[in-house]
């Protein structure tokens, strides 16, 4: 049995409410008889594998011409065709593939078709540890042989590093004004997650260029590196811009139990891990428990985790019983999870393609107006789900 809870009212108001919903027996055609599901019935979602042979492909973004680049978490980007056909894309950043830790998001620039522009998250080797970082390349595919990142430099590395490969992050997402939002794990050393001097566990606020962007909260904080934008985060593998609000949402993982949904705003503390809905693998209690005078509460969260990575909110009308709806992707749970939205609330779930019993890294929704999801295995696959 699933349970999920999440909080009445506003964000900002001191009153939660828990709601458990029983989630078992659910297929990618939806929650058949649940008292829980939406009011209005759900389209079926047949998948369609674009492209497989993957090994442990971690995100995908959109060629306006058509195709996709694919990240691989050993360190290969591949530009994916419509017929299946691959492409490995020559000058990507050196990796340090360990555990979570490799080649991890690709977005676009907002202005690709005029800049060719690319960015990809990746960890970073050091003597002193391994580290988020932010590389910045120019896609070239002029020459008719195949397609190079040209230019490329790393235009950001966060300072937390730590031996081990747990806990990177990291997903991007780009504001109304072209800045970019990064998210950066804890490293799994959750107190440096309160440590200000450290981008350990926090949403960051970049320029295209990777400088602190104008606003950040802390600019003229000394005592704050200035590219965050918030703290108190475990592991957020997880962000998109909302489309009707422009607000961050992330999502993620907690312990054992306890992964969040949140919105985080400029300046705030998000708890980690001082409070915390989950617990310690071993069963032991977290922090000080669940909430904190001055750290912000979660929207949502799971109890027990389904390790969520990847986000999406449809606005397509190729799936007009969706609209407005919040995917995210579950590791652990082998789902598609589909929330229902009222406004900030969650008030309902599904559980969509545990059928196909896989691991969703990330989840998309297309030019195109279809939804794609990525599988997270060592013959990783690139799904389109046709209404």
């Amino acid at each position: 049995m699933q349970h999920a809870y999440w909080r009445q009212g506003s964000r900002h108001g001191l009153l939660r409410y828990a709601w458990t919903v029983l989630v078992a027996g659910i297929t990618f055609l939806g929650l058949a008889g649940s008292p829980n599901q939406s009011a209005h019935a759900q389209s079926a979602v047949t998948p369609e594998t674009v492209a497989s042979g993957l090994s442990y492909p971690w995100s995908v973004a959109f060629l306006p011409d058509g195709g996709y680049l694919v990240t691989e978490r050993d360190g290969v980007l591949k530009v994916v065709h419509e017929d299946g056909r691959q492409d490995v894309v020559a000058g990507t950043p050196e990796v340090f593939a360990q555990g979570q830790g490799g080649l991890l998001d690709v977005v676009l620039s907002p202005s690709f078709e005029a800049d060719q522009t690319v960015y990809l998250t990746f960890s970073q080797g050091s003597p002193e540890g391994a580290g988020t970082s932010l590389f910045k390349a120019t896609l070239d595919g002029s020459n008719g042989s195949g397609y190079t990142l040209v230019e490329g430099d790393t235009i950001f590395a966060g300072n937390n590093k730590a031996f081990g490969g747990r806990h990177f992050g990291s997903r991007l997402a780009f504001d109304g004004d072209g800045n970019i939002y990064m998210t950066l794990g804890d490293r799994g050393d959750g107190p440096r997650s309160q440590d200000t001097s450290d981008h350990t566990g926090s949403v960051l606020r970049l320029t295209p260029d990777g400088a602190p962007a104008p606003g950040n909260p802390f600019l003229d904080n000394p005592a704050y590196q200035p590219e965050i934008w918030s703290i108190g985060h475990r592991n957020p593998q997880s962000a998109a811009v909302h489309p009707e609000t422009g607000a961050l949402w992330t999502v993620e993982h907690g312990a054992r139990g306890g992964d969040e949904i949140n919105i985080p705003e400029a300046g705030k503390n998000y708890g980690w891990p001082v409070i915390s809905y989950g617990r310690h693998y071993s069963g032991g209690k977290i922090g000080e428990g669940t909430e904190k005078a001055g750290m912000e509460q979660p929207i949502f969260y799971w109890d027990p985790s389904i390790a969520p990575s990847g986000m999406a909110f449809v606005t397509s009308d190729k799936y007009p019983d969706w609209s407005g709806d919040l995917l995210v992707g579950a590791l652990r749970g082998q789902h598609l999870a589909k929330l229902t939205l009222n406004g900030e609330e969650v008030v309902s779930q599904e559980q969509l393609l545990s059928d196909l019993r896989e691991r969703i890294r990330d989840v998309r929704q297309g030019p195109d107006g279809f939804i794609y999801v990525l599988t997270d295995s060592d013959d990783g696959k690139l799904i389109r789900l046709r209404p």
